[in-house]
């Protein structure tokens, strides 16, 4: 075995001691430490960059079902804003009531396994994280129906062949409720996004609770991963590059740097850069997404 050696051609006492100590930590201390360091990259990785959410409801289907459950991007939001026909995550405000009735109190043990677990992103606690689709970005107007029962983005109808169960359209809209497909013009307010559900009979969102402020977007779904058999990406559909630009209001926000590379997670900035603008720098306390 070749040894380093000094310019007078002895043997490096201290390379030898470096060497010995390496070769004599045993399993059961390199192990922990393995361990440990694998739990702070997941922890960071979720923090900063991507995190798994699980789907408890229906109102994505069928585009995701229940028990999908979907990886997000959370640094793309960090250099542009969200655009239209892509799937978000978001923290609901007041106006969002949660679609999934709050789970039991856990004990101690069931508190610190969820704690742990959503420290990685694979636990499912809370109920303010929601999924939806962006159908309308600052100044657009937004409205249903056209003469097809089509929504309309800027006047033009967008073919939704997402859209599996559409909201009935002999039901009179309701400001207070999502059963009608119906639903006046609604001009999308300066730093906000205008968001809906796939399922459109089963999903309470922006035509009855109001817009999204785009500072409550946690990151864009951009991946089914689980179960294996549902992989897929969640591209934009190609109705929505036919709606002509905002009308209305310009928006508050950033203006785009680049486009984005479909289902991908892009890192244009320095991650010492993007960290410090990151969105993950505010409280998000869920993995669930509803």
């Amino acid at each position: 075995m070749a040894q380093s050696l000094d310019e007078d051609g002895t043997v490096d006492p201290w390379r030898r001691r470096v060497r010995r100590t390496r070769r004599q930590m045993p399993l059961w201390q390199e192990l922990p430490l393995l361990l440990v360091v694998a739990f702070c990259l997941a922890v960071l990785i979720r923090t900063f960059l991507l995190q798994a959410f699980f789907i408890p409801s229906g109102s994505m289907e069928d585009t995701l079902l229940v028990g999908d459950r979907v990886l997000v991007n959370k640094v793309v939001y960090d250099v542009r804003d969200p655009t239209r026909g892509e799937v978000v995550v978001f923290r609901g405000t007041d106006r969002w009531a949660p679609q999934v009735a709050d789970e039991p109190t856990p004990g101690f043990l069931g508190k610190l396994g969820r704690t742990v677990g959503d420290l990685v992103g694979v636990s499912r606690p809370g109920e303010k994280d929601f999924i939806k689709r962006v159908i309308g970005v600052p100044g657009d107007r937004v409205k249903c129906c056209d003469a097809q029962g089509r929504v309309t983005v800027n006047g033009t109808p967008l073919d939704e062949t997402y859209v599996i169960r559409d909201s009935p359209l002999d039901i009179p809209p309701s400001p207070n409720e999502c059963r009608s497909r119906r639903f006046d013009e609604v001009v999308v307010p300066p730093g906000q996004i205008f968001v809906m559900g796939d399922h459109r009979l089963v999903s309470q969102d922006a035509r009855c609770q109001g817009p999204v402020p785009i500072d409550n977007v946690v990151g864009r779904a951009f991946l089914v991963v689980w179960p294996s058999s549902r992989w897929s990406s969640l591209p934009v559909p190609k109705t929505f590059d036919g709606v002509a630009g905002p009308v209305a209001a310009a928006s508050a926000g950033p203006a785009p740097l680049r486009p984005t590379p479909e289902g991908g997670a892009l890192l244009v900035l320095p991650l010492a850069a993007a960290l410090t603008r990151s969105r993950a720098f505010r409280t998000v306390t869920s993995s669930r997404a509803t």
